[in-house]
């Protein structure tokens, strides 16, 4: 018994590697024949390549491993995207050099233009001449080209002072300046309103209407728009209406007649002052219905569009003047 012990040891010592550390028996301190020594174990050289020990991994390489797997899915999927993309994006064409590049032939008859430094020389005469051709006439001032374009005040017609307004042939007359009042959520708006009529004494007369905070601004304002809204008035030799008429405008109504030389102008309110800026010497006028001034001053603009010369009537009949009367 005892040789086949020591035999069984010698064989399990032999099969043991050398680097294998060798089993202790636990509680050193206990008496010999109280310690509990295990059997070592006899594992056939298959058996022991299978329990050699591998090396772990660190933990960084067990973390890096997914995200090594998701830029590997990245890349690929880029890649497609990339195959995709260059399928669908059009051949684009090579670029041309300067030196292969070549210009248009120019047309028959074409003259190539002189240099700037080869024309003649331009008076100052000949470049006033060509501005004032293009942008009218210059702000005035003592010379043609000394005004400094820098310091030149630009104004609006509608903040200009009545000495400052534009110097043509027409003349204002101010019919009725009122004030008005807007009511808002904070309070109350005040502001005037006025109504100016507008002609050359000629047969050309327009009414205005104008709202500002001051009085001059709304007269400005309605002079401005009664410019816009000019009319032609028929008048005779004798400076007078063609044929009567008869207009409404509103509530307003309105009665022209036409009056022999000597005459003078037979009408109020606005309607006289409608026909005294139309240039209108001989006439009667009269207000039938409403008295408001800015209605029978447009209802007197109606009235006077709606007469015709006699030379205009013959035309449309084609009849000669003198066989109107007959």
């Amino acid at each position: 018994m005892a040789a086949t012990a020591s035999t069984a040891a010698a064989m399990a010592m032999a099969t043991i590697s050398p680097t294998t550390p060798i089993p202790t028996a636990p509680f050193p301190s206990l008496p010999l024949g109280f310690r509990l020594r295990p059997q070592p174990l006899l594992l056939s050289a298959s058996r022991r390549l299978l329990l050699v020990p591998v090396p772990r991994a660190s933990s960084s390489w067990d973390e890096s491993a997914p995200e090594e797997e998701g830029e590997a899915e990245e890349s690929e999927e880029s890649a497609a995207a990339g195959d995709e993309e260059d399928e669908d994006e059009k051949p684009r064409p090579e670029p041309v050099s300067s030196a292969e590049f070549q210009f248009a032939a120019p047309p028959e008859g074409y003259v190539e233009p002189a240099a700037f430094d080869e024309l003649p020389p331009e008076s100052p005469e000949d470049v006033a001449a060509a501005y004032e051709s293009l942008y009218g006439p210059a702000f005035s001032g003592e010379t043609v080209l000394g005004n400094n374009v820098f310091e030149v005040k630009v104004v609006d017609p509608i903040d200009m002072d009545r000495e400052q307004r534009p110097n043509d042939d027409f003349s204002e007359r101010v019919v009725q300046v009122n004030r008005v009042t807007k009511v808002v959520k904070g309070g109350r708006q005040l502001s005037y309103r006025a109504i100016v009529v507008v002609g050359d004494m000629k047969g050309h007369v327009g009414v205005g209407v104008g709202k500002a905070k001051e009085v001059t601004e709304a007269i400005t304002k309605a002079a401005m728009n009664g410019r816009r809204n000019l009319v032609t008035v028929p008048l005779t030799k004798y400076c007078t209406f063609p044929h009567r008429a008869d207009a409404d405008f509103g509530a307003a109504r309105v009665m022209l007649r036409p009056a022999c030389p000597g005459s003078g102008v037979i009408a109020g309110g606005a309607v006289r002052v409608v026909l005294e800026m139309a240039g209108v010497e001989n006439a009667l006028g009269k207000q039938l219905r409403s008295k408001n001034p800015l209605n029978n001053a447009r209802a007197t603009i109606k009235a006077t569009q709606m007469m015709r010369q006699f030379k205009d009537v013959a035309e449309e009949r084609g009849i000669p003047m003198e066989e109107l009367w007959k």
